[in-house]
């Protein structure tokens, strides 16, 4: 298992452009964005037992984490 945070200009580095514009033309995405990020950096916390968690915890989180990050890329092709 890797312990590399899931950035999103790392997830869709081809829609690096599209990210930076809708974080700052919408405010719905914006949040999306920042929910994401948060968790991410929670689940990596998680991860590399900084902030040590339940294995059924760590996977909800990381099932809402792919939950977002499929809510984000459906507006990144919109």
């Amino acid at each position: 298992m890797t312990h590399t945070p899931h950035e999103l200009h790392e997830e869709f580095p081809e829609h690096a452009d599209r990210i930076h514009a809708l974080k700052t033309e919408n405010a719905h995405f914006l949040r999306l964005a920042n929910e994401y990020h948060t968790l991410n950096r929670d689940i990596h916390r998680a991860e590399t037992d900084i902030e040590p968690t339940s294995d059924d915890h760590l996977e909800d989180m990381k099932k809402q984490r792919l939950k977002l990050k499929d809510e984000i890329f459906g507006m990144l092709g919109a």
